[in-house]
């Protein structure tokens, strides 16, 4: 109740995952139906990093606003924790388009949530079942400096509004290659 509503501007919908051969062939399958398309594809593929997804904007190269996933249509505005995460640029460097909405996760690495839960239960206090669960707490607390406390990162890995648009690629090892450019952590 506390996160003000952001209407993402285009639908953030969530990754898939593969977890065996034929996930992978089925999903080649889907791909090249509801595309129209009988040739093959070049992929590239990420791990999936288990985190709350983000999507970060940035004005002039200057981040304005991070939202949670939500329900793909609509957020929540943590912009203020999102600025204390220290991988996470607050200008952008290079020659970033004006208008830049990068999709991302945000995560815990594992030594920080151990580290964490050990100071938690040496204080008796309750500890987190998993870093998924820690990361998605951490972002969503009122308090800004309890978030600044937590070991969160960030990793951008797509891509929603971008003006102008010629400046999205036209391979996603492209799109990783300018955030990496323009400052932003990719996997």
């Amino acid at each position: 109740e506390e996160f003000a509503e952001i209407r993402h501007r285009l639908p953030m919908l969530s990754l898939d995952n593969a977890f065996s051969d034929e996930d992978v062939v089925g999903f080649d399958r889907r791909a090249r139906e509801r595309l129209g398309r009988e040739t093959q594809f070049e992929y590239s593929a990420e791990p999936k990093l288990d985190g709350l997804a983000i999507a970060v904007t940035y004005e002039n190269g200057v981040l304005v606003r991070a939202a949670t996933r939500g329900d793909g249509t609509t957020g929540e505005d943590v912009t203020a924790n999102v600025r204390t995460i220290a991988s996470l640029p607050l200008r952008l460097s290079g020659d970033a388009p004006p208008l830049l909405e990068a999709r991302g996760e945000v995560f815990m690495p594992i030594a920080g949530f151990e580290r964490m839960n050990a100071e938690a239960a040496r204080r008796g206090d309750k500890v987190f079942v998993n870093p998924r669960n820690a990361a998605a707490g951490s972002l969503r607390q009122l308090d800004p400096k309890i978030t600044a406390q937590r070991t969160l990162s960030f990793y951008a890995y797509g891509i929603g509004q971008c003006e102008p648009s010629n400046f999205v690629p036209k391979t996603h090892s492209e799109l990783l290659d300018l955030y990496a450019s323009w400052g932003l952590p990719v996997c």
